[in-house]
């Protein structure tokens, strides 16, 4: 068996609070292998937010350690870890995080930018993207002329424009009426069918249910996890 893509290891995450410590993750071990599609569920508080940021590289852990494709990111500096993200993790939000007075096209060339890539290699592959999400169309269009769901592929795009190791997508329907949800997910499903590693955090359990496998948090720990 090749080594997994994420190893996480008794990973910890205390905040301080004043005089308090809050112990938000109580030791995580888990492991993640290329090409999974993965739903990280659990009600508030329940750690999944901050598990979500320690994966993404958005946070490092109070103690225990994270292997990332092979490196082990969960002591390393704020730089270091801004070009991991960059390299090895494509966000997708929410409230899809758009630059307002930009062209879809340069939205999602933008993380191509800091990777150091020449504006025709930038265009050239983030038309490639943007085609690959349906919206050949819609390149030169504002985020305001464009309705949530097409505003939701730009991201999904943007994601996928460096060919990272891992898609994270924070309740990424969050924002979307049901039908443009099913849209979406369905998107997400090809994206992992082409090979990706789908990371999904939701509360939604008809979201999760497009995962093939369901990691439940409960009180800073995993509860249950399941694969269909």
């Amino acid at each position: 068996m090749a080594n997994p893509l994420i190893k996480i290891t008794d990973i910890k995450r205390n905040f301080v609070l004043g005089n308090e410590i809050v112990y938000v993750l109580k030791g995580i071990d888990l492991e993640i292998n290329k090409g999974e599609y993965v739903a990280l569920m659990g009600p508030s508080g329940s750690g999944k937010s901050t598990l979500m940021n320690l994966l993404g590289c958005l946070d490092t852990p109070t103690s225990g350690h994270y292997v990332l494709n092979g490196k082990d990111v969960s002591q390393m500096k704020d730089d270091e870890l801004a070009g991991i993200r960059n390299k090895e993790i494509g966000f997708v939000f929410q409230t899809f995080n758009l630059l307002p007075r930009t062209t879809a096209l340069d939205n999602v060339a933008l993380p191509m930018i800091y990777a150091g890539y020449s504006k025709s290699e930038r265009n050239a592959r983030a038309t490639e993207v943007l085609k690959q999400v349906n919206l050949a169309d819609r390149m030169d269009h504002q985020p305001n002329q464009l309705s949530g769901g097409q505003r939701q592929r730009v991201a999904i795009a943007r994601a996928l424009v460096n060919k990272p190791s891992i898609i994270l997508a924070d309740e990424p329907t969050g924002n979307l009426d049901s039908k443009t949800s099913v849209e979406i997910m369905k998107l997400f499903g090809d994206i992992h069918a082409q090979g990706n590693t789908v990371i999904l955090v939701t509360h939604e359990e008809d979201i999760a249910a497009y995962a093939h496998r369901v990691i439940r948090l409960r009180d800073g720990l995993i509860e249950s996890d399941t694969t269909k």
